[in-house]
């Protein structure tokens, strides 16, 4: 019988085609079985696609959804907003160009003009890749993953929680809503922002609801870095490295507290029944993505799209090969060290 797990798959942008190869070498491993995923931004993405895919044709079917999508991702390039797509690919991939003052200057320029200015027309080339690759009404109806996606409400700085019985492509929409780069999403009459600044992803859902046990956190952004960054562009993508990851590192941090109470034994009688010893594992971003910058988060060229899948096929590998046979026994993260 294959273990049962759920997945939490981070938000990065165009590094989420890192969770796809992750994802494309899991459902080659018949002793897991996915049964939940909990997720945001581009990890909301890959999540509809394992769903819709699962439901239409089971494993094979969930690989070969993601990697229409991604390819769909690839042909839509951004072209719809910003031209040329072979010229603005390798542009915003050269990071020689980052720092140079004239891309700076551009940048500040660009920092001075909200999405309601320069995109008055709301254009995003990843809704229609969403809506020609998923059937939401299937997965509403029939998936056979329990989906989590969250979204940053703007009004209230609360995170929202979307399941599976409710998403369509706008919730993934407003999963993913970069703020200076889209206008906010509304559902329902609540705007909302991009899930990964308050959650991403996020991990309580499982906690609450008949998951399985065992948890793959599926990271994107680096947690370590070996050197200080010291240049303007490099500040500000460790700053955003550290931002987005800081939600994941405090529910990490109270899982390893929760594990403390229980291990020890100093819940209440009344409590010890609210709490559940969930063992966490993890295929994170450091050593694999360390290269790349936040810029590249933006490059959906195809073959820097494939070579992240194969980035994450093999870091899936690695976990599988090290850690697989904790499933289900031991936590392999070592959550003591976000403690």
């Amino acid at each position: 019988m294959p273990t049962p797990i759920s997945l939490a798959l981070q938000g990065g942008g165009s590094h989420g085609a890192y969770e796809w190869g992750v994802l494309d070498r899991l459902l080659e491993e018949d002793s897991l079985q996915i049964k939940a995923v909990t997720a945001a931004s581009a990890g909301a993405m890959n999540a509809v696609c394992l769903a819709h895919g699962f439901e239409d044709g089971g494993r094979d079917g969930a690989k070969a959804t993601l990697n229409k999508f991604w390819r769909a991702v690839s042909d839509a390039d951004g072209r719809n907003m910003f031209g040329d797509t072979s010229v603005w690919s390798n542009a915003i991939g050269a990071d020689w160009l980052r720092d140079t003052p004239g891309w700076r200057w551009a940048e500040t320029m660009a920092s001075s003009m909200s999405p309601y200015e320069f995109n008055p027309l709301n254009l995003n080339p990843l809704h229609d890749a969403l809506e020609k690759v998923i059937n939401f009404k299937a997965i509403r109806e029939r998936s056979p993953i329990a989906l989590y996606v969250a979204a940053t409400q703007v009004r209230t700085s609360r995170a929202k929680i979307f399941r599976t019985n409710e998403l369509t492509s706008r919730h993934i929409m407003a999963s993913a809503c970069l703020p200076n780069m889209f206008q906010a999403v509304e559902i329902d009459g609540e705007p909302y922002w991009d899930g990964g600044y308050l959650a991403n992803p996020p991990l309580w859902p499982l906690f609450y609801d008949p998951t399985p046990d065992d948890i793959l956190v599926v990271s994107l952004n680096p947690f370590v870095r070996k050197t200080v960054p010291k240049t303007p562009v490099d500040i500000m993508d460790r700053l955003n490295e550290i931002t987005f990851n800081a939600s994941l590192v405090a529910e990490l941090r109270a899982i390893g507290f929760v594990h403390k109470l229980l291990d020890e034994d100093l819940l209440r009688d009344h409590a010890k029944g609210r709490y559940r010893h969930m063992l966490v594992h993890g295929i994170s971003a450091d050593g694999r993505l360390d290269d790349l910058s936040a810029a590249s988060k933006l490059n959906t060229d195809r073959a820097f799209l494939e070579d992240l899948r194969q980035r994450g096929r093999k870091a899936a590998d690695d976990w599988l090969a090290q850690s697989l046979s904790g499933v289900g026994v031991r936590s392999t993260l070592a959550l003591e060290d976000f403690q």
